[in-house]
């Protein structure tokens, strides 16, 4: 089996060049896009000859940089709360538009000691007797998949006893790719990543109920200063095209627009 390479998953925030070109937007994607808008741009870039730099990272980090002057030209968030409050402040053309809405599932290596299960039954069991080792969550701090995380484990009354038992990731892909490690006994990532071909093929995932969390609603934004160019892929991510594309990995997309 061929191992995942660290850079798939992104592990840390690509470095904000300081020199943008208008040919080729900057963008700043949450981490649980890697797979669906690595596909869609791929597509894209076929289609119309134009070249994109996607940096993949936590929303919370991206929406301080935003803050602080990063360059980018368009901003998707894992939480639409971000864009919000962005656009409060003026640091967005305006509210943006929700994308895509995402899912919890819990994580688990093939052939570990902990089975995956929806209601997380199996956790509770293994924490019970004493047996879970470490398990992986995006940090609760400023991934909003951390946050979910940590809002389902509260639901099923585990999160106090779990607390030893933690490893964060910088964002959920981070902690996808500690879950499937085998340093740990599993994980509670996004459903997106775990139907990815090259997570799939490492793990067994468990999907978690929606409403044991808050919702996962997925919101969109140009910056004030984004080129022509990225208002053209801002346009085409709402496509039928692209829409696929999310729903093939687990996304539900806005009906009726």
């Amino acid at each position: 089996m061929k191992p995942l390479a660290p850079a798939l998953f992104g592990l840390a925030l690509w470095a904000i060049p300081v020199i943008t070109s208008a040919q080729e937007p900057l963008i700043a994607a949450a981490s649980v896009l890697k797979f669906a808008l690595d596909d869609i741009a791929t597509t894209y870039e076929a289609q119309t000859g134009q070249a994109l730099r996607i940096a993949y990272g936590s929303t919370g980090n991206f929406s301080a940089q935003i803050r602080e002057g990063a360059p980018f030209d368009l901003f998707l968030a894992a939480d639409e709360a971000f864009i919000l409050g962005l656009a409060e402040d003026g640091l967005t053309r305006d509210d943006g538009v929700i994308y895509a809405s995402g899912r919890l599932a819990m994580l688990t290596p093939k052939n570990g000691s902990l089975a995956a299960s929806v209601d997380l039954s199996t956790l509770a069991a293994a924490l019970q007797r004493g047996e879970l080792g470490r398990f992986a969550i995006a940090s609760p701090v400023h991934a909003p998949y951390g946050m979910r995380a940590q809002e389902a484990l509260e639901h099923q009354g585990l999160w106090v006893d779990i607390q030893d038992h933690l490893v964060f990731g910088e964002n959920v892909s981070q902690a996808t790719q500690f879950a499937i490690s085998g340093n740990t006994d599993g994980g509670i990532v996004a459903y997106a990543l775990a139907l990815a071909p090259e997570v799939q093929e490492q793990s067994d995932f468990a999907l978690i109920p929606a409403d044991w969390h808050a919702p996962l609603h997925q919101r969109m934004a140009l910056l004030p200063d984004a080129s022509a160019e990225a208002e053209a892929f801002y346009t085409y991510l709402q496509s039928d095209a692209a829409r696929a594309v999310f729903v093939s990995y687990g996304f539900a997309v806005p009906e009726g627009e």
